[in-house]
């Protein structure tokens, strides 16, 4: 009678066990979209987590149904170690960090000189002098480079000249030592896209509480050269490209397209932050970049880079602002994608029609100045947002 209650019961097991392996494997493979995307995966990469998934099942199913002696034990020993390895290696396969890729810092950068306050030729300026004036005790500014224009425009009109000379109280250091030095209590606003996970936990880790206030709009464009074909792609298309499931241009439409080269920025930059929050929203992994021929690539300067030819085409795909790339940093032989048919417009953008509006941020320590608060509130008044529209952006 034991036996045969104890046969059951391991029965019982055997059956829970592997009922609940396959119902694990088909939420992880329907979470990530593997079952509604499976005909859009072209590549191995692409296709290992539902390997992993398969051999998880197979392996565990197969070590708990067959036959257990002694003549099996290096079988089942082996499927064990199948096992514990698809389910360690199964988040690096979503990933797909299989290698690391370091990105150079290297490129030229536009002439902020056009967009300095009181000299810029580009600066914009309101039309009457504005109803806030600081005078002392005036808050530093630093941020992204893609909004320097805007923040420059607020010091211009705020700040007295002299203020606002080399090394006064306007400054560009770069994203992230911008960020850092927000943390560090040496600049009293930060301009850019919302911030990273990984600025989130700097400042977590260090005690900082942040404030994170928008401040306007921004689209997050995707673009190609212009001698590729593809003039559009829909949001699943991008998820499934920058998630790692297609990674030829022929499943996109373009045959002759080959491999694309889906580039990346550096963390922590605003792009890279911008991809990142469109991939944490869609709730799919940002695929780990690829290595690629840097003969092709060369650095990080992204908007060069878009129209760099391998064997005669244009295969780059890549992504900023709409503002950077148009007028900032533009390249005459890059173009923007329509999302979804869309283009990424001022009047799209306003309306929200465009599928990746953004919203670009002020970000300051909770326990902010006086006169930081004070900025503030003016960046949001009627004034400030009509500096944030006249700078090229497009107000809240």
């Amino acid at each position: 009678m034991k036996s045969k209650t104890f046969t059951i019961l391991w029965y019982v097991i055997k059956i829970s066990v592997t009922a609940g392996a396959v119902a694990l494997a088909v939420f992880l493979l329907w979470r990530f979209e593997y079952f509604s995307q499976f005909a859009e995966i072209d590549n191995i990469v692409g296709m290992l987590p539902v390997l992993f998934a398969l051999v998880f099942v197979g392996a565990l199913s197969g070590a708990l149904w067959m036959k257990h002696s002694r003549q099996f034990a290096p079988l089942t020993l082996f499927l064990a170690a199948l096992v514990i390895l698809s389910a360690c290696l199964y988040p690096t396969a979503l990933s797909g960090s299989w290698w690391r890729v370091e990105y150079s810092r290297e490129g030229s950068d536009p002439p902020l000189s056009d967009y300095d306050p009181y000299t810029g030729t580009k600066t914009a300026r309101l039309d009457a002098p504005a109803s806030l004036q600081i005078e002392e005790q005036l808050p530093v500014l630093d941020g992204a480079l893609a909004l320097y224009p805007v923040y420059s425009a607020f010091a211009e009109a705020v700040y007295p000249e002299s203020a606002c000379a080399k090394e006064g109280a306007v400054q560009f250091t770069n994203t992230v030592e911008a960020f850092k030095r927000l943390v560090a209590g040496e600049r009293d606003v930060f301009f850019s896209s919302y911030p990273a996970d990984s600025q989130l936990r700097l400042a977590k880790d260090a005690g900082v509480e942040l404030e994170i206030t928008p401040i306007g709009k921004e689209a997050f464009v995707f673009l190609v050269g212009d001698e590729n074909p593809v003039n559009g792609l829909t949001l699943q298309q991008i998820y499934n490209v920058y998630s790692g499931k297609t990674a030829l241009w022929q499943t996109l439409g373009w045959k002759e397209g080959g491999e694309i080269v889906a580039f990346q920025r550096p963390e922590g930059s605003g792009s890279q932050s911008g991809i990142q929050s469109i991939m944490k929203k869609a709730g799919l992994p940002l695929l780990s970049p690829r290595p690629f021929d840097r003969s092709l690539v060369g650095t990080n300067s992204l908007m060069d880079q878009i129209s760099a030819k391998r064997d005669g085409i244009m295969p780059v795909l890549g992504y900023s602002y709409r503002f950077f790339a148009s007028e900032m940093r533009p390249n005459p032989h890059a173009k923007f994608l329509q999302i979804d048919g869309i283009s990424p417009t001022a009047e799209k953008i306003r309306s929200g029609e465009y599928p990746f509006t953004v919203n670009f941020y002020a970000v300051t320590r909770k326990d902010r100045s006086k006169n930081t608060a004070r900025l503030l509130e003016w960046i949001l008044s009627e004034e400030g947002q009509t500096l944030v529209a006249r700078a090229g952006y497009v107000a809240l």
